[in-house]
């Protein structure tokens, strides 16, 4: 039975939002903002051995979290590292070194947004993509309040500001959106 790529309730399917991203084997990954890592398990597997998967966040017990998943699926392509992304150069990836960011439900925690972006785009290589998935606008009681969200036409304008291409939008399900852009 083929899964479905949402739940009744309206949520992503990881496996099928990462299907989304364009990943192959052997690519270099920072999850920004990684969390618990349900995603980055997922795109660890689909880089494979000779890939790598950076994995950043500010909370440290979200970190071992991370750890403790890919340990028990025997992943060993995972690094994780506590990082402020609001400070350019503070994840410790090298300029032009990744050839795809993640990020999940990060920018809307954030006033900072223009510097996350700045980091992401520093270490992307030229040509590296990146991946957005954010709150809807208007999304209904979930997740976080309206104020902290921000629309796709405003949020397209913003990666745009920053020297991204806007490749295409994808179905994230009914509370996110989900956007690829390009270095």
């Amino acid at each position: 039975m083929e899964s479905a790529p949402f739940s009744s309730e309206g949520f992503l399917n990881p496996d099928i939002i990462v299907g989304e991203f364009g990943i192959s084997p052997g690519m270099n990954i920072a999850d920004f903002g990684c969390g618990a890592g349900h995603i980055g398990i997922l795109v660890a597997q689909r880089v494979g051995k000779d890939g790598h998967v950076l994995a950043l966040d500010i909370m440290e017990d979200k970190l071992d979290s991370f750890k403790a998943q890919a340990k028990a699926v025997g992943l060993e392509n995972i690094e994780t590292k506590r990082a402020n992304l609001e400070i350019v150069g503070n994840t410790g990836a090298n300029d032009e070194s990744q050839d795809m960011v993640i990020l999940i439900n990060i920018l809307f925690q954030s006033n900072k947004k223009q510097d996350i972006l700045k980091e992401a785009k520093r270490v992307l290589k030229s040509q590296g993509t990146i991946i957005l998935v954010e709150w809807k606008k208007s999304g209904g009681g979930l997740g976080p309040p309206n104020e902290l969200r921000t629309d796709t036409n405003d949020m397209q304008a913003l990666f745009v500001a920053e020297g991204f291409t806007f490749v295409r939008q994808f179905n994230a399900g009914q509370f996110h959106y989900g956007m690829i852009f390009r270095k």
